[in-house]
C-alpha cells in the first residue's frame, strides 16, 4: 500500500516518515492491519478525527475569532490577532491558516473511511458486541458528516478548495486542482443528504451514552448553514431566489424534525442543553479564564472585551432598540433590568456583579484603565466564563467547557434569513416550488425571528415596514443570540458589508464621587480592504501547486 495522508506537500521527511509508517512490518504495533484489528482501535481512530474538531475558545493567536470582528477587541495590543485588521495580513504574512490542518484532518477522515471494517465477527461472544457492533457501522457515517464539515471550514476561508474524497498518492498530490466554490457546495451537501438518512436522533440512553458526537441534526444544521453561506451576497451576488430556497428547506427540515427544544437555557458549557445540536467538550482547564477573567480578579489577565458596537446591538426590555439619541436609552444602558436578558449574559459591564464583586471599569476603578490589561471598551467577557473558577492559591477549582458549533437558534435564524431574502417578505407563509417540487412554508421568517427572541421574554417584533427593516432586525438579533460563538466573523463577510465594521467604539466612563458619567469613544479605526471577503491562500502551498487559484487582490 503507497499512500500518504497529506494532501499538499509537506516537507519530504515528513512524506518519507508518512510512507514508511504505513509501510512497517506486520510485526510492528502501527500497521494499517493492527489500528483497526480490534473495536477499541478502530474507536481510537475514528476519536483521532474528533480531534481535529476545535473549539472557538482561543483557536487564533490565543483568543477568539471575535475579536476580529467589530462585537470585540483584544486588551493586550501586542497580540497578533491585529494582522487581520492592521494592513499587514499577506500570503506570506498568515493567520488563522487552517490550510494544511484541515487537509490533514480530512485525510484522517478518509484514512478511516478506507479502512474501517464491518465487523469484529472473532469478537460475537463478548458481552458489549452487539452494541459494539452498532458504534462500529455507524462510525463511517459520523466521520464522512467530519469530512464534510472540514471541507466546508476550507471552503468558507479559501473559496476555492480542492475535493479530498479519497486518499492521494505521492504523485498525484501537487497536480490536484480545486473546483469551483458552487462545486464544493454541492459535493458537501450531498455528503450530507447520504448519511441524514441513517445518523442517529441522540446518543442519549444509548449503551456508551456519550455526548459531543455527530448525529442528524448535526448534518442537517450543516447543510443549512453551508446552503445559506452560498445563497448569502458574497457568493451568490445576483440574488437569485433558489439558493436561497434551498437553504430554507434545509432549515425547515431540522425544525420540522422536532429533535430540539427552543428554549431560555444556558446555551454554553451544558452538554445536556435541549438546544445543543454539536459542540465541542473541551478537557477541564482553567485556561479560557485566565485570559478572560476581568483585570483586577485574582489570576485575571483581561483579553477578549466586548465593543460598544456589540452592547448597542441588545434591545432594550421594552423590545425597542437601543437609541443613540435617546436619552433614557443612554441612563439605561448599563442597566441589565432595562436591557434584554441575553446583554447581562454575554457582557460584565461596569456596575455588573461578578464573583460577589461589582464590576468598576470606570477610569480609576478596581478593573479600569489606566491599570495595564484594563478593558479599553469599559466591558469584559462573560459569555463562556465559568465564573465559579478560582485561582486562590489553594482553593483552586476548574471546570470543563462546552462550545457550541451548532445550536437550533442558529438554525430559525437561517430559516428566517433564508426565506425572507427568497421572497422579500417578512410575513410569508405558503407554497412555493423548490427545484420544482411544491413545498409549504407555514413557519413565517418573522415567527422563526420571534420565537428565538421571545423565549428569554423579549416582547415579539410585530411592525415591520418592509423587507430592508426586518434584515437589519434579524441580523441584529443573530448577533446578540450568537455572540462570541465564531458566527459575527463569517457574517459580516458572506453579507459583504466589511467596510461598515471598521469603527470600533467603548465607553469611557468616569466616577466623580459617586455619580457615573460616560462618554462613547472611538477605539479603534480598522484597515478594511475587500479581498478580506477570503483569506489568501499560502505562497508556500502555490508553490507546490501551481494548479492553486490565489483569491482576488492577494497577488
Amino acid at each position: 500500500m503507497k499512500r500518504i495522508f497529506y494532501l499538499f506537500a509537506v516537507p519530504l521527511m515528513t512524506l518519507v516518515a508518512c510512507s514508511d509508517f504505513l509501510e512497517l512490518d506486520e510485526s510492528e504495533y502501527h500497521t494499517v492491519k493492527y489500528q483497526f484489528s480490534t473495536f477499541r482501535r478502530v474507536k481510537q481512530n475514528a476519536t483521532n478525527v474528533y480531534g481535529y474538531v476545535r473549539d472557538g475558545l482561543a483557536d487564533v493567536e490565543d483568543t477568539m475569532l471575535d475579536v476580529a470582528s467589530d462585537d470585540a477587541v483584544y486588551a493586550w495590543e501586542t497580540s497578533n490577532i491585529k494582522r487581520f485588521y492592521d494592513g499587514s495580513w499577506s500570503p506570506i504574512n498568515l493567520i488563522d491558516d487552517r490550510w494544511d490542518n484541515l487537509y490533514e484532518a480530512i485525510a484522517a477522515a478518509n484514512y478511516f473511511l478506507e479502512n474501517c471494517p464491518e465487523d469484529f465477527p472473532d469478537a460475537k461472544y463478548q458481552d458489549s458486541y452487539e452494541e459494539d457492533l452498532k458504534q462500529l457501522r455507524n462510525y463511517p457515517y459520523e466521520i464522512r458528516a467530519l469530512r464534510a464539515y472540514f471541507h466546508f471550514e476550507l471552503l468558507k476561508r479559501y473559496n476555492s478548495i480542492i475535493l479530498g474524497k479519497h486518499s492521494f498518492t505521492k504523485e498525484e498530490v501537487n497536480d490536484l486542482k480545486p473546483v469551483s466554490y458552487a462545486e464544493a457546495v454541492g459535493w458537501i451537501v450531498s455528503e450530507c443528504d447520504a448519511v441524514i438518512p441513517v445518523l442517529p436522533t441522540t446518543y442519549s440512553g444509548s449503551y456508551y451514552g456519550e455526548v459531543g458526537r455527530v448525529t442528524r441534526g448535526m448534518a442537517q444544521a450543516l447543510k443549512a448553514r453551508v446552503l445559506l453561506y452560498a445563497a448569502s451576497p458574497l457568493n451568490n451576488p445576483g440574488n437569485d431566489k433558489l439558493p436561497y430556497l434551498k437553504a430554507a428547506l434545509a432549515a425547515k427540515e431540522l425544525i420540522d424534525s422536532d429533535i430540539y427544544e427552543l428554549i431560555d437555557e444556558q446555551t454554553t458549557n451544558n452538554a445536556s442543553a435541549q438546544g445543543l445540536i454539536f459542540g465541542k467538550l473541551c478537557p477541564l482547564s482553567s485556561n479560557f479564564e485566565t485570559a478572560n477573567f476581568p483585570i483586577g480578579y485574582e489570576g485575571g489577565n483581561s483579553g477578549v472585551c466586548p465593543s460598544q458596537n456589540l452592547a448597542e446591538a441588545f434591545d432594550m426590555r421594552n423590545g425597542k432598540s437601543f437609541n443613540c439619541n435617546d436619552v433614557g436609552h443612554w441612563r439605561n444602558q448599563l442597566n441589565a433590568s432595562m436591557r434584554d436578558p441575553r446583554f447581562a449574559k454575554t457582557l460584565l459591564y461596569n456596575g455588573a456583579q461578578f464573583k460577589d464583586q461589582y464590576i468598576q471599569s470606570y477610569i480609576g476603578g478596581r478593573n479600569g484603565q489606566p491599570l495595564d490589561g484594563a478593558s479599553p471598551t469599559s466591558y469584559y467577557l462573560y459569555k463562556h466564563i465559568q465564573e465559579e473558577t478560582s485561582f486562590v492559591a489553594g482553593n483552586e477549582t476548574y471546570f470543563q467547557h462546552v462550545y457550541p458549533l451548532f445550536r437550533y437558534a442558529e438554525v430559525f435564524l437561517n430559516y428566517a434569513e433564508a426565506l425572507s431574502a427568497a421572497t422579500r417578505d417578512a410575513l410569508f407563509t405558503g407554497t412555493i416550488d423548490v427545484d420544482g417540487k411544491p413545498v409549504e412554508f407555514t413557519l413565517s421568517p418573522l415567527k422563526a425571528l420571534n420565537a428565538v427572541r421571545t423565549r428569554y421574554g423579549m416582547p415579539a417584533l410585530t411592525s415591520v415596514i418592509n423587507y430592508e427593516s426586518f434584515e437589519d432586525r434579524l441580523r441584529r438579533e443573530r448577533r446578540v443570540e450568537l455572540a462570541f460563538e465564531g458566527h459575527r466573523f463569517w457574517d459580516l463577510r458572506r453579507w459583504k458589508i466589511g467596510s461598515q465594521t471598521t469603527r470600533i467604539y467603548g465607553l469611557e466612563i468616569t466616577n466623580s464621587n459617586g455619580v457615573i458619567s460616560f462618554t462613547r469613544k472611538l477605539i479603534q479605526e480598522r484597515i478594511w480592504q475587500d479581498k478580506m471577503y477570503f483569506y489568501p491562500i499560502a505562497q508556500t502551498e502555490r508553490y507546490n501547486n501551481r494548479n492553486l487559484i490565489q483569491n482576488i487582490g492577494w497577488n
